[in-house]
C-alpha cells in the first residue's frame, strides 16, 4: 500500500481530528518552551501557574473552531471558560498577574522547593523547572482537558443524561470553589490589615490560619472542589464515547495525585508556622467532610448567627 492509498483510507472526519490533535500539540509545545524560558530568565517560576486557568480555554475554543456544529463541545467550552475566568480573577486579585507578563507574585511553594537539598542550585532547579513545572504540569493540563478530544472524535453523539450530570456537578463544584476562595481571600485581607478585621473569623485570626466557614468542614475545600471540577469534566468524555473506562481518565487521576503532593507540602509549611495546625489536622478531614466535622462546623456557624 503506497502513501496515496493510505491517505485515501482516512475519512474527512479522521483528517479533521488529526488537524485538531496537531493544533493541540503545537499549543502544548509552545506553552512548555515559553514557561521554561521565562522562568529561567526571570527566576519567577510561577509562569505555568499564570497559564493554568487559561490553557484549557485555548484548547477548548480551538476545538470549537474545528467542530463549530457540536453542541457538546460548545457546552464544554462555555463551562471551561466559566472555570477559567473565575480562577484567573482569583489569581489576579492575589497579585499573580502583572502588566509585565513575566512578573507578578511567585507561589510561595516554589521558594520552599528551591531550598530542598535535592533541588538546590541553578542547574538542579532548572531541570526541575523544565521537567516538572513546565513540561509535566502543562501535560497534566492537556490531560484534564482531553475529554474535549474524545467529544470531538464522537461529535455525532447527541447530548444525554450523563452530560446533564456533568454540567450539574461541575457547576456545583465551581460554586464551592468560589465560596472557599472568597473566604480565604477575605481572611487573608483581614490578617494583613487589622483595621479591616471583623468578628466573622475572629477565632481563625487568633490561630493564624482559616479554620471557619467551609474550612471548618474540610481543610482544603478549594482543592477538593478543583479536583471535583475535572472529575465532573471527565463525564463528558464518558457521555460522548459511551465508555466509563477510557484514556481520558488519566487526567483526573493524575490531578488527584498532584493535589496529594501539593497539599502535603502546604500542610508541612502551615504546621511549622502555626502551633494549632496539628490539632486542626486531627479534627478536620483533608478533602471529604465527615459527619463529625460537619456537625461541629455547623454548630459553630450557627452559634455565630
Amino acid at each position: 500500500m503506497n502513501f496515496t492509498e493510505l491517505i485515501e483510507r482516512f475519512t474527512e472526519s479522521d483528517l479533521l481530528l488529526a488537524g485538531l490533535v496537531q493544533s493541540w500539540a503545537f499549543i502544548f509545545a509552545a506553552a512548555v518552551v515559553l514557561c521554561f524560558l521565562l522562568g529561567e530568565i526571570t527566576r519567577n517560576y510561577s509562569q505555568t501557574d499564570k497559564l493554568w486557568s487559561l490553557m484549557p480555554l485555548i484548547y477548548a475554543w480551538a476545538s470549537v473552531g474545528y467542530y463549530p456544529s457540536s453542541p457538546r463541545l460548545w457546552l464544554m467550552a462555555i463551562l471551561v471558560t466559566a472555570w477559567g475566568l473565575r480562577l484567573s480573577y482569583n489569581f489576579y486579585r492575589k497579585g499573580g498577574y502583572s502588566i509585565i507578563p513575566w512578573k507578578g507574585e511567585e507561589d510561595y511553594r516554589w521558594k520552599v522547593m528551591r531550598e530542598h537539598p535535592l533541588l538546590k542550585g541553578r542547574l538542579r532547579f532548572g531541570l526541575f523547572n523544565l521537567l516538572f513545572i513546565s513540561f509535566y504540569q502543562h501535560f497534566l493540563i492537556l490531560l484534564i482537558t482531553s475529554p474535549i478530544l474524545l467529544a470531538a472524535k464522537h461529535n455525532s453523539t447527541g447530548l444525554s443524561f450523563t452530560d446533564i450530570l456533568a454540567v450539574c456537578l461541575m457547576l456545583s463544584f465551581l460554586a464551592v470553589e468560589t465560596i472557599a476562595d472568597n473566604q480565604q481571600f477575605r481572611f487573608q485581607r483581614m490578617k494583613r490589615d487589622p483595621e479591616k478585621r471583623e468578628n466573622l473569623y475572629s477565632e481563625s485570626l487568633k490561630k493564624g490560619f482559616l479554620a471557619e466557614g467551609l474550612w471548618g468542614y474540610v481543610r482544603h475545600p478549594n482543592f477538593m472542589a478543583e479536583q471535583g471540577v475535572w472529575i465532573s469534566f471527565w463525564f463528558f468524555g464518558v457521555a460522548a464515547s459511551g465508555k466509563w473506562i477510557n484514556w481520558t481518565l488519566a487526567g483526573p487521576l493524575l490531578l488527584v495525585l498532584l493535589f496529594q503532593g501539593s497539599t502535603q507540602l502546604t500542610e508541612r509549611i502551615s504546621s511549622s508556622k502555626y502551633p494549632g495546625y496539628a490539632d486542626y489536622k486531627k479534627r478536620v478531614p483533608k478533602f471529604i467532610p465527615s459527619l463529625k466535622s460537619g456537625l461541629q462546623a455547623y454548630s459553630h456557624d450557627s452559634s455565630k448567627e
